[in-house]
């Protein structure tokens, strides 16, 4: 059986994982199986409260995201997104295998009301996803914006990750709990044949609402 951690041991071993090598062990057989190590299964005992609040009010980031992004101007292509932008194109298997991926932001909502931009389509970066000793951990390569952070299992259509937002050219996030200013909570889903994205409800700034879509590279 998975042994209890104080919180304040959970918030550390995340924050190790996060800064883990692409060279971890293969993912264990399952949560009891010899050398399962420390896999963290629960977020609810590591998120904080602005994040579980943000958590709480993903239905609302998802409506209020999209009328402004419909009514307001933007930048790209936003219709060529697809099943991207839908929050009901969700589909089972959620799990992404491991390895190097494809990835850009759809920033959806504006924080400055109606006169900032509805929707933002940006091009793509790298990301990777890798095993690490406490599970499967995301990170975001290349770009000004760059979230990293533990993928938790949450049932079959969604995994939770909490995270950190590197910027600039910081190094890789990896201080979830200790810097409130870049924490994030994130949803990620399985949209479609080798396609998924993350799903961030009231980022830090400017949008209400950021996509991420991964395909494999």
């Amino acid at each position: 059986m998975l042994r209890l951690f104080r919180p304040s041991v959970l918030i550390v071993l995340a924050a190790a994982s996060i800064s883990a090598c692409a060279t971890t062990p293969p993912p264990p057989p399952g949560p009891d199986g010899p050398g399962s190590g420390p896999v963290l299964r629960d977020w609810r005992g590591i998120v904080t409260a602005a994040d579980r609040d943000r958590y709480n009010r993903l239905d609302a980031a998802w409506s209020l995201a999209l009328q402004q992004a419909r009514r307001q101007r933007g930048s790209g292509d936003l219709p060529s997104t697809g099943d991207l932008i839908d929050p009901r194109s969700q589909r089972p298997d959620v799990t992404p295998p491991a390895g190097d991926y494809r990835c850009r932001t759809v920033k959806l909502g504006s924080q400055g009301g109606e006169e900032g931009l509805g929707y933002v389509v940006y091009g793509w970066f790298a990301c990777r996803i890798e095993q690490t000793p406490a599970g499967l951990k995301f990170t975001k390569l290349t770009g000004s914006q760059r979230p990293s952070g533990l993928l938790f299992p949450e049932n079959d259509r969604q995994m939770v990750m909490l995270g950190s937002m590197a910027l600039a050219d910081e190094p890789p996030a990896n201080s979830y709990g200790q810097r409130p200013d870049r924490d994030l909570i994130a949803v990620l889903e399985r949209i479609g044949e080798r396609r998924w994205r993350l799903v961030t409800p009231w980022p830090q700034a400017e949008s209400n609402l950021d996509l991420i879509e991964l395909v494999p590279a």
